[in-house]
């Protein structure tokens, strides 16, 4: 993973993951639950794909997205972040794109796409929709 999917005027979006500690930093930056260092680091190179927002004046990663799963018949979107001194920008729209384009490419009929959504009305453009009732979204942490 590592071609430019889409630049703009100042940002390019790369089919790559982010480092370990740029993860953690955007996690925290976007207020997400905070992760282990060592969870990252087994937990990243088993994603199935990932991008990455950067901001091409400085080489910043300001943005995040990455789909996990079995690569047939569930997929996760997850890790969706964009740094708050770089939203408003179209950023979490570009990342999006770029992970739909690998579920259009390489998802069967009838996969399964799921995603924790923190924020209303951003994911519905994309075609997802709540599961309640016929099911509800639960989580548990480890400790």
């Amino acid at each position: 993973m590592s071609n430019t999917v889409e630049s703009t005027d100042r940002y390019a979006i790369h089919e790559e993951l982010p480092e370990p500690a740029t993860f953690l930093a955007l996690r925290e930056a976007a207020g997400m639950p905070p992760r282990s260092l060592e969870g990252v680091e087994c937990g990243l190179p088993n994603s199935l794909y990932g991008v990455i927002a950067v901001h091409e004046p400085t080489g910043e990663v300001v943005g995040m997205g990455r789909i996990v799963g079995d690569d047939g018949t569930v997929y996760q979107i997850t890790d969706m972040a964009v740094h708050p001194d770089h939203q408003g920008r179209g950023l979490g729209t570009k990342i999006m794109d770029a992970l739909e384009g690998y579920l259009e490419e390489t998802a069967p009929p009838n996969a399964y796409v799921n995603l924790m959504a923190d924020v209303d009305g951003f994911y519905e453009r994309f075609g997802y929709e709540e599961t309640r009732p016929e099911s509800k979204g639960m989580f548990r942490r480890t400790e």
